[in-house]
């Protein structure tokens, strides 16, 4: 689908649309699709245009729904009614997959949060209150949720590698620590770090990636140079390719001891550090004014070291310790359901046996039935003819 072309002075509505851009979310097409239909109208448009952001996300610009044009209305309606038949289709599939009774309906139920599914047919003023405060809400949490996936990942990895010590003798144990503790001294081993956002940082891109003087710095040329879209903001992606330099420094594919999900950690760390001293208004976007005022503060200018993740770990003993006893259960449960389900394969068996037995027994019964009846029809056929002929003969 084409996104509608903006000029740059309407900020507010290029915010609107650029804030739910690639979300990730399971109904990211559905809200875009929705954020697309309605800035079509003429009114809303004009509505977005005078709404503050923040207002914008306690859903204050919802109410304005019942003056958008019957076009729209219809095709929202329309839109919505896909969508409710979207999620029925993958929530059948699920229960069809795992049984009724396995499936958490509490966890299905949250998957409607952001429409109101008591109304299937039309698109009201409180289905777009509802998309537009759970997307918000659903992308706040949506790096938080990637933090904690990155740490069930490391604590797994730490997992797995005690799991093997385990399995190795004394001098096989003490050759894989030994193997470990170079690896990460072999990483921390890199180049200076700069801060991400910062003067020194940025001006390393403008030498190395961009081919200028360092000299010649200049914060506004650089904005224009990296807003690779053109749309007067820096945006999440953006804003992260502006680390990859950085990241070179601490990682490379070929090396045993980067890992590249740890990699994208890193990059996920500077992207929020800078959005949180830079994005002032808190829309997930750095506009030209933001990032030119962020380069005269002190943070910029002279900013304090950065410490990288081999500076931080991402979980702590007592999660680890935790971690593992929520390991230990799942394995334990496992096996308890393996159990159960040799038992119900067993019991199976031995139903299928008794069938297949009765199946011999029947088909032995009717054999013996087609031989009886070709025995008996003989001595039928001579009856009947020496009736025939003493009744003939009287």
């Amino acid at each position: 689908m084409d996104k509608p072309k903006y000029t740059l002075g309407n900020k507010r509505l290029n915010s609107l649309f650029l804030f739910f851009k690639d979300t990730g979310l399971h109904y990211d097409r559905y809200l875009r699709e929705v954020i697309d239909f309605l800035e079509k109208d003429q009114h809303f448009r004009e509505k977005l245009h005078n709404t503050d952001m923040e207002d914008i996300k306690q859903g204050k610009l919802a109410k304005e729904l019942d003056f958008v044009s019957h076009h729209v209305r219809t095709k929202l309606d329309e839109l919505k009614r896909q969508e409710v038949s979207r999620l029925r289709t993958l929530i059948k599939a699920k229960q069809d997959i795992e049984g009724d009774m396995a499936v958490d309906h509490q966890a299905l139920l949250k998957q409607f949060e952001y429409l109101n599914h008591m109304n299937p047919h039309t698109f009201e003023v409180e289905d777009l209150d509802r998309l537009i405060k759970s997307a918000t809400k659903d992308l706040e949490n949506f790096d938080k949720e990637r933090h904690e996936e990155f740490k069930r990942y490391e604590m797994m990895k730490e997992h797995e590698r005690r799991e093997h010590l385990k399995t190795l003798d004394e001098e096989g144990r003490k050759k894989e620590e030994e193997h470990y503790e170079e690896m990460k001294k072999k990483h921390a081993d890199h180049p200076k770090v700069n801060h991400p956002g910062s003067q020194d940082q940025l001006k390393e891109v403008w030498e190395e990636a961009d081919g200028l003087d360092p000299e010649d710095f200049d914060p506004k040329t650089f904005f224009n140079l990296h807003d690779t879209n053109g749309d007067g903001f820096f945006d999440e992606q953006e804003l992260e390719a502006l680390f990859t330099k950085e990241l070179e420094k601490i990682y490379d594919p070929t090396n045993e001891e980067d890992d590249m999900v740890e990699m994208e950690e890193e990059r996920l760390r500077m992207r929020e550090h800078v959005m949180n001293e830079v994005d002032a208004n808190k829309d997930r976007l750095v506009s030209l004014d933001e990032f030119l005022i962020a380069t005269k503060k002190k943070e910029f200018l002279e900013p304090d070291s950065w410490e990288t993740l081999e500076q931080n770990q991402a979980y702590t003993e007592e999660e680890m310790r935790e971690f593992e006893e929520h390991l230990a259960k799942q394995e334990e449960d496992l096996n308890l359901k393996a159990v159960d389900l040799q038992k119900q394969r067993e019991e199976l068996e031995r139903q299928q046996e008794q069938l297949n037995a009765q199946k011999i027994q029947l088909q032995q019964a009717v054999e013996h039935m087609e031989r009886l009846k070709k025995t008996e029809q003989p001595h039928e056929d001579l009856l009947h003819i020496v009736l025939n002929q003493h009744l003939a003969c009287i």
